[in-house]
């Protein structure tokens, strides 16, 4: 069964994961830990009870906020004329041997409920990604993420 749980390299095998992107599997083994102990970033990985050390997926979010005017004109209609707080879904990557098998969408839910709940208590308007190319826009559109107005690849999507 897969379970969500907090990185800790200490129990996380981060040198076996590879996702087919070396920024990602490097911020993986050298940064993740690091950002996440100084409060930058919080980190999660997807792992399977059978082998809760091999990492099959992780995501990071971390606060945000943008200003209303690179919004679509429909949401600036609805917000103030200031800058509103976001979460940020900062690196989204499944292990290769994960593919085909639904995993980035398993991590994109795990994001969004983890917004979703967390806004309850901290406000935030929206999660904000930055799409690394076409594909992974396209992957972000298909549940409903909304391009800025002023940069195609940057997304966001209303929390509530």
């Amino acid at each position: 069964m897969l379970e969500e749980q907090v990185f800790d390299p200490k129990r996380h095998d981060r040198t076996a994961f590879h996702s087919g992107e070396p920024l990602l599997d490097d911020y993986l083994r050298k940064y993740a830990q690091q950002q996440r102990s100084k409060g930058l970033s919080s980190v999660f990985v997807v792992v399977d009870d059978v082998n809760p050390s091999k990492i099959l997926g992780y995501y990071t979010l971390s606060a945000a906020q943008v200003e209303v005017a690179h919004l679509s004109l429909a949401e600036q209609s609805k917000l103030p004329r200031y800058p509103v707080p976001c979460f940020r879904l900062g690196r989204l990557a499944r292990d290769l041997e994960s593919r085909g098998t639904g995993m980035g969408d398993i991590l994109l839910g795990l994001a969004v409920e983890r917004c979703r709940k967390a806004s309850a208590s901290v406000a935030a308007y929206a999660l904000i990604v930055d799409a690394k190319n076409a594909t992974a826009k396209a992957f972000y559109a298909r549940y409903g993420f909304m391009a800025f107005a002023d940069a195609p690849l940057r997304m966001y999507l209303p929390i509530r």
